[in-house]
């Protein structure tokens, strides 16, 4: 049944991924009309962003509300879009700022991990990475339940350069390309189990995070970079990637994780319709 549910979407797809920019966003802004009639996920945005954010009116709420399916929309198409991107579409597309320091964290053999949040369009920001740097981008990811859909993501996310690892088996990944010069990425800012988690504020609530990221930062001692994605206009975005702590080993415990949750933070406020508000971020609460 899995087999038939995919070949009956791929051809979808993929002829989605072949129509031109300017049909894609007339296609989004049909979408978004139906998925406004559906009210989606509309109490869960509704509720994320009026805890986040109780200085603001019902009115801003949703503003915000409405701005981010749009976004949402534009989102979607634009990760399936993908499927084809070719590589001067990616880099027109997603300009990503390579300064100097990176370029010699490189020369010096140094690997890096990159740290980011579901803000803009991070499927993008992979090829982007790939495309502009000389470091080989290894994404941790949670692999679909569906091996047929499972395929055809790793094809897209692995078609200029990048590979993609499964979070199960980051340590052992790590482990085995140590003496390449590598460019490990989490989009760090999903749901953490409480058992296994650092507690913090983060958008006004207590969040629970990843403390993976900050362990083999440590472990492996490589520093830390967040990435940065912004949304310069519709289709079009920058990287910008910034060091935040050059010797991981010298930290205090959750220094890594706080730094990166309160940039994150800082970022989302500035334009919080391009962070993923559907998704149930606080679904666990602090013991």
């Amino acid at each position: 049944m899995r087999a038939f549910w995919f070949y009956l979407a791929y051809p979808l797809l993929y002829f989605i991924s072949l129509l031109p920019f300017w049909m894609l966003y007339g296609l989004s802004d049909f979408f978004y009309v139906v998925l406004k009639l559906s009210g989606y996920r509309k109490k869960v945005v509704l509720t994320n962003l009026r805890k986040s954010f109780p200085s603001k009116s019902d009115l801003e709420i949703m503003q915000i509300s409405n701005q981010y399916f749009k976004y949402l929309c534009d989102l979607i198409l634009e990760t399936i879009k993908t499927m084809t991107l070719s590589a001067e579409q990616a880099k027109k597309r997603c300009v990503f700022h390579n300064p100097q320091w990176l370029d010699k964290l490189y020369t010096d053999g140094k690997s890096i991990i990159v740290l980011m949040g579901h803000y803009g369009n991070w499927e993008w920001a992979g090829p982007s990475f790939s495309l502009n740097t000389k470091f080989q981008l290894v994404v941790i990811y949670r692999p679909l339940s569906n091996p047929y859909f499972e395929n055809m993501t790793v094809k897209m996310r692995t078609r200029h350069g990048t590979k993609i690892t499964a979070v199960n088996s980051t340590l052992r990944d790590m482990v085995a390309n140590r003496k390449s010069i590598t460019a490990t990425a989490f989009v760090a800012d999903q749901t953490a189990t409480p058992e296994n988690a650092y507690w913090t504020t983060f958008l006004n609530q207590d969040t629970a995070v990843f403390t993976g990221p900050e362990k083999l930062a440590k472990k492996f001692d490589y520093p830390v970079v967040y990435m940065n994605v912004k949304r310069i206009k519709r289709g079009y975005y920058e990287v910008f990637p910034e060091l935040l702590f050059m010797q991981p080993k010298e930290t205090n415990e959750n220094e890594i994780l706080e730094t990166f949750t309160k940039r994150l933070e800082k970022e989302i406020t500035l334009n919080p319709e391009i962070w993923l508000w559907s998704h149930r971020r606080w679904k666990h609460k602090r013991h």
